[in-house]
C-alpha cells in the first residue's frame, strides 16, 4: 500500500532499516527484567525514528491531511509506530485547517504494542480558527486492541479562539487490565495519562479513633496532675503534722497592753484585795487545817472562821502567809462557835494594808460579789458571781454533840463558787470592800458543813454579814470573847410545827422563862408559840435564834405569839449572855 505524501516540511523517510537493539525474543519478555521496589529500572534510550522490528522502511508515515495556512509552523514529525505494527499504515491525519499564526498540531499518538497501523486514528472535526490552540492528543489504545475502531470524535465545531475539546477515549476490551506484571508494558509507549489525586472523604472510624485518643490523652492528662496534686499534697501534710509548718511557726499574737483595769471590774477588785488577803495553816492536837482571812487593821489584827483556827486549840500552831509569799507566826486574840468567828494576830509585820469594809444591809439580790480564798491551799484564787439570797437562816456545826459548837447565821448566799479552804475569806461587792465572810456551803449529800466535805462547791455558799463580823470582832479584839442578844428563854427544839415554841422545862432544870429576863418581863410563857420577829415569820426554833444573833444586844423586837388559839404581840429589849 503506497504511503501517503509528506506534508510541507516532514523529513523523508531513511534509506534503510535499523539494527534492533537486542535480539528477537519469542516471549516478548521486557528487556530489562522484571521491575520492583528494590531495583528501579533505568531509563530507556528511545530510538526516535526507528520503525517496529519487521516492518520494512519504505513505508512512509501517514501525511496529514491539513492544509496550513499562510504562515503556518511546519508540522510535528511523524510518530515512530508501535512495535510489531507494520509501517504502511498510514497515521490519522488531522482533518482540521489550521489558520494563520496557527501553533503546530500535537504528535499523533503511538499505537500500542501489536496494534495494525492500518486503523486511523479519531480526527477531530471542529476546524480551528486562527490562534485556536492546539488539539490534545488522542488516546493511544491498549496493547493488544486493533486501530480499526476509532474513537468518537467531537462534533461541535470550534470558533475562532475557541480551544478545542479534549477528545476521550472510547471504553472497549483494552481496558481491562491482563493478568500479569508485564502484560501491558511497553518502554517506548508515551506515559499515560494519570488522574490527578482526589481525597477521600474523612472515615467515622479514623474519627471515632481520633477522638478516643483525645479523650484518653485528657483522662491520663488528668490521672498525672491528681497524682502529682496527690503527692504534693501529702509531702505539705508530713511537714506540717511534723513540724507544724514549712518554716518557722509563728502564731499571730496580741501585743503588749498596760496591766491596768477598771477599778470597779472582777480584775481590778482582785488587784486590789489579793494583798490583803492572807492563807492560815493550822495545826495542834492531831489536826491540821487550811483556811482564809482578811487583814483588819495595820496593827496585825486577821479575820478569820472559827472553825478554822479551832485545830489549833490553847497550844497549836498558826501560820499565816501573804499573798507576797511572806510568812509570821499567829496567835488566837478571841473566837466565838456561836457566830463561828475569830480573830488572830501577826507580830513583827509591817505595811500591812486592811481591807474596807461594807455596808451588809445594802446588798440587794442580783448585786455582783468577788470571792477570794484558798481552796484545797490553793492561795488567792479569785471566784465571781452575784447574791442570790439575803437573811438565810442556816446553821453550822455540832460535831460535839452538846450544841456547844454550832452557830446560827444569818447569812448572805451566793453562787460565787465557794470550797473547802475558802473558810474565813471576804466576799467583795462592786467596789471592792467586804461584804461578808464566806463560811459554809451546802454539799451535795444536803449536809450544810463549814468545810463542805471533798464535795466542793454545788452553788450554793454562805457568808456571814460584815455588819455581824464586825461588832463580833470589835469585842474579840477588845474584851477577847463576844456578847450574845438573848430572850430570855428555852425553845423546844423538838417542836415540828410551825413556828418556835416555848419549852415546858429549862435545859438545865431551871425554869424555861429566865425570871426577869426580857421574856418574861414582856410576858412571855411557857408553851407560847412564837410566829413573827417583826413582823417577819419564823417556822422553826432555829430560825428565831437566827434572827435574834442578827442584833445587838439592847435591840428592841416585837414579837407575835399565839397561847391558846389566840395571836398577840409583845415588845421586848434584848439581853446580852457571855457568848455561851
Amino acid at each position: 500500500m503506497p504511503a501517503p505524501a509528506a506534508a510541507h516540511g516532514t523529513p523523508p523517510p531513511a534509506a534503510e532499516q535499523p539494527k534492533p537493539l537486542h535480539d528477537p525474543d519469542p516471549y516478548s519478555t521486557p528487556p530489562y527484567g522484571e521491575p520492583g521496589p528494590w531495583a528501579p529500572a533505568p531509563p530507556v534510550q528511545h530510538p526516535a525514528a526507528t520503525p517496529a522490528h519487521g516492518v520494512p522502511m519504505g513505508v512512509p508515515s501517514a501525511v496529514p491531511e491539513a492544509v496550513a495556512g499562510l504562515g503556518s509552523p511546519p508540522a510535528a514529525p511523524a510518530v515512530t509506530p508501535a512495535h510489531g505494527v507494520p509501517m504502511g499504515a498510514p497515521c490519522a491525519a488531522p482533518e482540521a485547517v489550521a489558520g494563520p499564526g496557527t501553533p503546530p498540531a500535537a504528535p499523533a499518538a503511538t499505537p500500542a504494542h501489536g496494534v495494525p497501523m492500518g486503523v486511523p486514528s479519531a480526527v477531530p472535526e471542529a476546524v480551528a480558527g486562527p490562534g485556536t490552540p492546539p488539539a490534545a492528543p488522542a488516546a493511544t489504545p491498549a496493547h493488544g486492541v486493533p486501530m480499526s475502531a476509532p474513537p468518537a470524535a467531537p462534533e461541535a465545531v470550534a470558533g475562532r479562539g475557541t480551544p478545542p475539546a479534549v477528545p476521550e477515549p472510547a471504553p472497549g476490551p483494552q481496558d481491562t487490565p491482563a493478568a500479569g506484571p508485564w502484560a501491558r508494558y511497553d518502554p517506548w509507549a508515551a506515559p499515560a495519562a494519570v488522574a490527578p489525586l482526589q481525597q477521600a472523604d474523612p472515615v467515622e472510624e479514623d474519627v471515632k479513633r481520633r477522638r478516643g485518643r483525645r479523650r484518653r490523652a485528657l483522662v491520663g492528662g488528668a490521672l498525672v496532675i491528681a497524682l502529682v496534686s496527690g503527692v504534693g499534697g501529702g509531702v505539705v501534710g508530713v511537714q506540717l503534722e511534723r513540724n507544724g509548718g514549712i518554716g518557722a511557726v509563728e502564731l499571730p499574737q496580741a501585743g503588749v497592753e498596760a496591766p491596768d483595769r477598771d477599778p470597779d471590774s472582777v480584775a481590778g477588785i482582785a488587784a486590789q484585795a489579793l494583798p490583803s488577803v492572807v492563807t492560815l495553816h493550822v495545826s495542834g492536837g492531831g489536826k491540821a487545817g487550811t483556811g482564809t482571812g482578811f487583814v483588819l487593821d495595820d496593827r496585825g489584827h486577821i479575820l478569820t472562821n472559827d472553825h478554822v483556827v479551832e485545830p489549833a486549840g490553847k497550844n497549836g500552831d498558826i501560820t499565816v502567809t501573804f499573798h507576797s509569799g511572806d510568812t509570821a507566826e499567829a496567835t488566837v486574840v478571841g473566837r466565838d462557835s456561836g457566830y463561828d468567828l475569830a480573830v488572830v494576830r501577826v507580830k513583827g509585820v509591817r505595811g500591812l494594808t486592811p481591807l474596807p469594809l461594807g455596808n451588809s444591809d445594802n446588798v440587794q439580790v442580783g448585786d455582783p460579789v468577788v470571792a477570794i480564798g484558798a481552796p484545797f491551799d490553793l492561795a488567792g484564787t479569785v471566784t465571781s458571781g452575784i447574791i442570790s439570797a439575803r437573811e438565810r437562816p442556816i446553821t453550822a456545826g455540832g460535831e460535839n454533840g452538846d450544841g456547844s459548837d454550832v452557830s446560827y447565821v444569818d447569812a448572805l448566799q451566793t453562787d460565787a463558787p465557794i470550797n473547802p479552804g475558802n473558810s474565813g475569806g471576804p466576799l467583795l461587792d462592786g467596789k471592792g470592800r467586804v461584804v461578808g465572810i464566806n463560811s459554809a456551803i451546802r454539799s451535795a449529800d444536803g449536809g450544810l458543813d463549814p468545810e463542805g466535805g471533798q464535795s466542793g462547791s454545788i452553788g450554793l455558799g454562805f457568808a456571814i454579814p460584815i455588819n455581824q463580823g464586825k461588832r463580833v470582832a470589835e469585842e474579840l479584839i477588845e474584851h477577847g470573847k463576844a456578847t450574845h442578844p438573848v430572850i430570855g428563854i428555852t425553845l423546844d427544839m423538838e417542836y415540828g410545827g410551825d413556828g418556835a415554841r416555848v419549852a415546858a422545862e429549862g435545859s438545865d432544870g431551871g425554869p424555861p422563862v429566865s425570871t426577869g429576863g426580857p421574856g418574861a418581863r414582856a410576858g412571855i410563857r411557857p408553851g407560847d408559840v412564837i410566829t413573827k420577829v417583826d413582823g417577819r415569820p419564823v417556822h422553826s426554833g432555829e430560825e428565831l435564834i437566827v434572827k435574834t444573833r442578827a442584833h445587838r444586844p439592847g435591840d428592841r423586837l416585837e414579837l407575835t405569839l399565839e397561847r391558846n388559839g389566840e395571836e398577840r404581840t409583845v415588845s421586848l429589849v434584848l439581853g446580852s449572855s457571855d457568848g455561851d
